[in-house]
């Protein structure tokens, strides 16, 4: 038995469709590129002299004194 088609959509329906598409298909591609980087690349300074590798950081800012 044959199978129809359902026929494609034309006109600016289908074009804003398409664009939505690609725009969600970027952004996943994008995301997936960042998280590769992230994992595979290096920090560019090393630690300070300071402060061990493994400390972690602290979200309290210094005041500076001038």
């Amino acid at each position: 038995m044959a199978r129809h088609r359902r026929p494609r959509r034309t006109g600016p329906g289908a074009t804003h469709r398409s664009r939505r598409q690609l725009a969600a298909g970027l952004v996943g591609a994008s995301a997936l590129a960042a998280t590769l980087l992230t994992l595979t690349v290096d920090p560019a300074a090393p630690p300070a002299a300071d402060r061990s590798p493994a400390a972690g950081t602290s979200d309290v800012a210094q005041q500076s004194r001038h």
